[in-house]
């Protein structure tokens, strides 16, 4: 389905700027923005894929990953098709580098998806990026926030800061990926820019949002350990409470020639991070539970258990605080853990 699009400039000669990310295509008659599902038709913007679903699932909040938001809970998570950056190790590119012509695509009203969302605490933007699906999934996340459900947005950060300011008043929780940090590296793997999604953390942080982080570390690319202590001190000095996910990289799409990053590449990671002060770091794709579980930063207690996608709430009080120590821990509990 197709509909006029949010955030755009009309232009002279019928064309048109998309102002949804920092590409800020422009864009003839008849073209389509890098998004592959924004188009020029007849002078104004269209969006291609609203409604256009490529997956719909039921997960665990900790596949996000989330593992300080709504802990226990299961999520319905929903994407569509397209992407506003082309990352060469993606992950989901059989949906992220399509457009609506493919032909996997179902239509669904958010009617249609929130009577599914009602058996469930929240709703997930996630597997490929949010951000190209705004007008949609606004939609339903303002009719999410009616009923009670929670909203969370998995994404890659690359979006301006008006339409973001649309994005918070109805998202509770995000998880943003950092891809390295370095300009260098946006440009030859992603073919953005670090800067845009540095101040899109910043913004959410600064607007009370919860916010967690993932940092895949590829050999020879972005696992430097100047890069991941530069990394870490950056959040840190934002708030060292933010969790940071370090996973493991395995060769995918278009970089196949590299090897999965070794787990001790991660360890080092794991323990740069604690060095410069951040407080909640975790590894993923190693299946190390000691990497995966929460513990109380002040005195060491086992607060939150993860084996897998099995997760325990064991060292917590209802009120969020160590039950040893009684420290508070930056962690949204569930009501019906209350």
């Amino acid at each position: 389905m197709s509909i006029l699009a949010k955030y755009w400039t009309k232009l002279e000669d019928n064309k048109v700027r998309c102002e949804l990310c920092p590409f800020r295509c422009v864009l003839k008659e008849g073209q389509v923005g890098v998004c592959r599902v924004r188009k020029n038709i007849g002078g104004k913007l269209y969006t291609l894929n609203y409604g256009k679903v490529s997956s719909i699932a039921v997960d665990p909040i900790e596949k996000k990953p989330l593992f300080h938001f709504f802990p226990t809970s299961e999520v319905l998570s929903l994407s569509t098709v397209g992407c506003n950056l082309r990352c060469r190790h993606c992950q989901n590119w059989e949906i992220s580098q399509v457009g609506v012509e493919a032909p996997f695509l179902r239509d669904m009203s958010p009617q249609d998806v929130m009577k599914i969302a009602e058996n469930y605490e929240g709703i997930a933007w996630t597997y490929n990026e949010p951000v190209i699906w705004h007008e949609f999934t606004m939609d339903v996340s303002k009719m999410a926030k009616k009923e009670g459900l929670y909203t969370v947005y998995v994404t890659n950060g690359y979006i301006n800061e008006e339409p973001l300011d649309e994005v918070l008043r109805y998202i509770d929780a995000f998880n943003i990926d950092v891809k390295a940090f370095s300009e260098d590296f946006y440009r030859r793997i992603t073919g953005g820019s670090l800067a845009p999604v540095l101040r899109s953390v910043e913004k959410v942080k600064r607007a009370g949002k919860h916010v967690e982080l993932t940092y895949l570390i590829i050999p020879t690319l972005n696992d430097s350990e100047e890069e991941i202590r530069n990394f870490a001190s950056w959040v840190a000095d934002l708030d060292a409470e933010i969790p940071v996910h370090f996973s493991r990289f395995f060769p995918m799409y278009k970089l196949t020639e590299l090897p999965p990053t070794p787990v001790k590449t991660l360890h080092r990671a794991y323990k740069i991070a604690k060095d410069v002060g951040l407080e909640y770091v975790y590894l993923g794709n190693t299946w190390e539970p000691e990497y995966e579980s929460t513990y109380c930063p002040e005195c060491g207690n086992l607060l939150i258990e993860r084996v897998y996608y099995h997760t325990r709430i064991v060292g917590l009080s209802k009120e969020g605080r160590c039950k040893k120590c009684g420290r508070r821990i930056n962690v949204v509990l569930p009501p019906r853990f209350l």
